[in-house]
């Protein structure tokens, strides 16, 4: 385009438009890059650790206090007793006989998770405690598992050993291996399965990088939040000690302190201190966890993985792939050398990876720590719980996410453990080992921790995390107590028994400020379940109350069954009334009202289009002429229902319009316990913010474990998991449909390890109650043994109920039965 025959005007108009695409271009370019190192938000977090800790502030509390959690070979472990000799360098033996022990890894919630009795005996402790912990992390972030949502979770799982699965093996007798053998032990089904019983949608990976595990899922979930990969992450973190044989092999390379505790940057280091324990951390988009009220615990700016390459050995530490680790995960995050307060370090405690690790540290951190004349506080919590190889990192993100959140840095070491490592040059140092809690430097702006790993595999990761800071409140400092509503639900009566019981607890210990928040997570944040208690009130002390007196009446009420509808009876006119009460309710409500429909609208389409604001399907009827009020009067509206057989109403507008509000949240509260689930987001104050330190959901555990065989113990032919033979089902001498349908029963009982003394739920699917493809081919399969079998697998899936699938089969071996009979007449 010639310009020199152009207007000045136009050339002015295409100077000015490629003046704004160039500035629409940088802005691009910048939101690009913001994207590739967005913050993420530590929004949950559940974990089980050696000395019972099982929730954040137990942990909390252990970190602050003296002590460690290490014991000795617990009873259920018989391979490594069998295997101990004090005397190192035994051949075949272990000198070591103290680890950090879970304190139980047998019992399980199986009905709860869905699984059968049958897989959850064959289930490594792993894949069960992970279940676990995942869902405690997620309740604690306000995020609702609905198995029908598919919510877009990742799930980011780091893993190096399935030992569970080694009592079953015997080349003589393979008649203990079950179907469940794979599924139950391999490690990319510790992360699978987590995602398959809750159905998410987002990516699933299992990491096994040994030490470093976990800390390079952070890395990877880290990555597939900024790309978008998903919405939520869970990163996990797993070990148990089941294997002697592990053990043994640490033991014959001299790996490990024959006192079981790593001494971690001290001149007593004489190897590590092996421990177990399963974590799981949920994370999102800081952006998006602002955005939704998420409960920020602590932000992820960065994270960096590496690998040692060509080092002096496989296993061996590289201080100069540290050094480059290190660097990458300061440049992610976007934060200065100067600016980290603590680095939690991989610390194992051996004489050659400490002073490797703190040379690289010093490297890249000591001279910008001494320019600024406040020294940097090093450690590791291998120090109290042993070293948990594929967890470490887990346990050491967890602890740092509390210091952060706390503001305060537990000792790392006490006064009776000696001197320090002396193969560290401490005195040209900045660096420090702490002797006593203490609170963040105040000279430091920023509270910001670095998180060191590598594994023997050579693989190294390092992350970045920061306090959170939220903005500025915008809400009124004085609000007047407002009605809240309280729900809670369960899988069974006796875990909304002990649910109910702690919550009332915590309500009772409430600030009355927190409430509207409280309330809120209960209502949004948790799954519903068929056992449930809903109540209202004004104070935390008057919903103890309620809550205690509303369990005594669910106890007594059948459980919460689904309402398909409800009915509106309201005038069809516009009397003030009615009008009134509109006004009380977006009032009252303003998130409500913003889903329902334009305020010009009659008032009682209005309230219906309230309720379908809130997920609930409504006609609407009109009373009959008799039964309008007199002139002046207010129409009432009224909600209708059936339920457990019977028809429920709740009156949404009475004589007071004012009322409205108090009479929906009793509308509301009577319809959850019939078993509606109404999305109730809309009924907290503007600027209600989820919580995260509620009581978790209660596990009613079981013991599910097959037990170790004895040294040189030949399994009996057979003999199913857990070494017991079990009687086969007997079959019918009679053909009756009665009597097959009685041994199909029996038989689906068999094959899903149910308790003999319990009735199968017949309205509850072969896939409720934990059965899968494996289950329905061994109990068809059985059935065959003894019966011709005329149906095809479409016609027996296994979500049917399974009252009608043992009918189907009843009436197909029958009717085969008797033609048979016929034929031979």
């Amino acid at each position: 385009m010639r310009t020199d025959t152009m207007d000045p005007a136009e050339i002015r108009t295409l100077m000015e438009e490629q003046l704004r695409l160039s500035r629409q271009l940088r802005e691009r370019i910048r939101e690009l890059e913001e994207e590739k190192h967005a913050p993420l938000a530590v929004v949950g977090m559940g974990l089980r650790l050696p000395g019972g800790l099982d929730t954040p502030e137990s942990y909390w509390d252990f970190l602050r206090g003296e002590g460690t959690a290490l014991s000795g070979l617990p009873p259920e472990r018989p391979g490594l007793r069998a295997v101990y000799d004090p005397t190192p360098g035994t051949p075949g033996r272990s000198y070591v006989d103290r680890a950090g022990f879970l304190r139980d890894i047998a019992h399980f919630d199986a009905a709860f998770f869905g699984i059968s009795q049958r897989e959850a005996r064959m289930l490594d402790p792993q894949q069960r405690l992970l279940l676990e912990t995942a869902w405690e992390a997620l309740e604690r972030a306000g995020i609702a598992v609905r198995r029908s949502d598919r919510l877009d979770v990742g799930v980011y799982l780091g893993m190096m050993a399935s030992e569970y699965s080694e009592r079953l093996e015997d080349r003589l007798d393979t008649s203990r291996i079950d179907p469940y053998y794979t599924t139950g032990g391999g490690l990319c089904f510790g992360a699978g399965r987590i995602s398959y019983v809750m159905g998410f949608s987002g990516p699933v990976v299992s990491v096994d990088t040994a030490c470093s595990s976990s800390m390079s899922a952070l890395h990877l979930a880290v990555q597939g939040l900024r790309r978008g990969e998903c919405r939520y992450a869970l990163v996990c973190g797993s070990n148990l000690l089941l294997s002697a044989n592990l053990m043994v092999s640490l033991c014959q390379t001299r790996a490990l302190s024959p006192d079981g505790r790593s001494k971690s940057f001290l001149a007593t280091a004489d190897g590590y201190g092996r421990g177990e324990g399963v974590g799981a951390v949920a994370l999102m988009r800081l952006a998006d966890a602002e955005r939704e009220g998420r409960p920020v615990l602590a932000v992820v700016r960065g994270s960096a993985l590496n690998h040692d390459g060509a080092a002096s050995g496989l296993t061996a530490p590289n201080g100069p792939a540290q050094q480059e680790v290190i660097r990458a995960a300061l440049a992610d995050a976007g934060v200065t050398a100067e600016e980290i307060g603590w680095v939690e370090a991989h610390g194992t405690g051996t004489v050659l990876g400490d002073p490797i690790e703190i040379g690289a540290l010093d490297a890249v951190l000591g001279e910008a720590v001494r320019r600024r004349g406040v020294p940097l506080g090093v450690g590791s919590v291998k120090f109290r719980i042993g070293h948990l190889e594929a967890a470490s990192g887990i346990a050491a993100l967890i602890k740092a996410v509390l210091m952060l959140r706390h503001g305060e840095i537990p000792a790392a070491a006490s006064d009776s453990d000696g001197e320090l490592n002396p193969h560290i040059p401490w005195d040209d140092l900045s660096f420090t080992v702490p002797r006593r809690n203490r609170l963040w430097p105040a000279q430091l702006a920023r509270r910001i921790v670095g998180i060191n790993s590598f594994g023997m595999s050579g693989t190294n990761a390092h992350a970045v995390l920061e306090a959170y800071r939220p903005a500025a409140s915008t809400a009124p400092a004085d609000v007047p107590p407002r009605r809240e509503l309280l729900t809670l639900s369960a899988r069974d009566p006796q875990a909304l028994a002990e649910l109910t019981a702690r919550v009332a607890d915590r309500l009772r210990k409430a600030d009355p400020a927190e409430l509207p928040s409280l309330c809120h997570t209960l209502r949004v944040g948790r799954a519903p379940f068929a056992h449930r208690v809903a109540v209202t009130g004004t104070s935390p002390e008057q919903l103890a109350d309620a809550l205690t007196e509303a369990l005594d009446e669910a106890r007594r009420a059948p459980a919460g069954t689904a309402v398909r509808s409800v009915t509106l009876s309201a005038g069809s006119g516009g009397d003030d009334g009615l009008a009134a009460a509109v006004t009380a309710l977006t009032d009252a409500f303003p998130g409500l009202a913003r889903s329902a429909p334009d305020p010009a609208e009659p008032p009682a389409r209005w309230l219906a289009g309230l309720l379908r604001g809130l997920g609930l399907r409504v006609d609407i009827t009109t009373p009959e002429p008799h039964d309008r009020p007199a002139a002046g009067a207010t129409t009432p509206a009224v909600l209708t229902w059936q339920a457990h057989g019977r028809t429920r109403t709740a009156p949404l507008v009475a004589a007071e319009p004012g009322r409205a509000p108090g009479l929906l949240q009793d509308a509301l509260a009577a319809l959850y316990r019939d078993g509606a689930d109404p999305r109730m987001d809309g009924l907290c104050p503007p600027g209600t913010r989820l919580t995260g330190d509620l009581p978790t959901y209660p596990f009613q555990r079981r013991r599910h474990w097959v037990d170790e065989p004895d040294a040189g113990a030949v399994g009996e032919p057979g003999t199913t998991t857990g070494g017991a033979a079990r009687a086969r089902v007997p079959v019918p001498a009679s053909r009756t449909r009665q009597d097959i349908a009685a041994y199909l029963e029996a038989e689906l009982k068999d094959a899903l390890q149910a308790p003999q003394d319990q009735s199968l739920d017949h309205e509850q699917s072969l896939l409720d109650a934990g059965g899968d493809s494996f289950i329905s081919t061994l109990f068809i399969t059985r059935v065959e043994e003894n019966f011709a079998v005329g149906l095809s697998p479409e016609d027996l899936p296994v979500d049917l109920p399974m009252g009608e699938l043992i009918g189907r089969l009843a009436d197909d071996i029958a009717g085969s039965a008797g033609t048979d009979q016929e034929a031979s007449a």
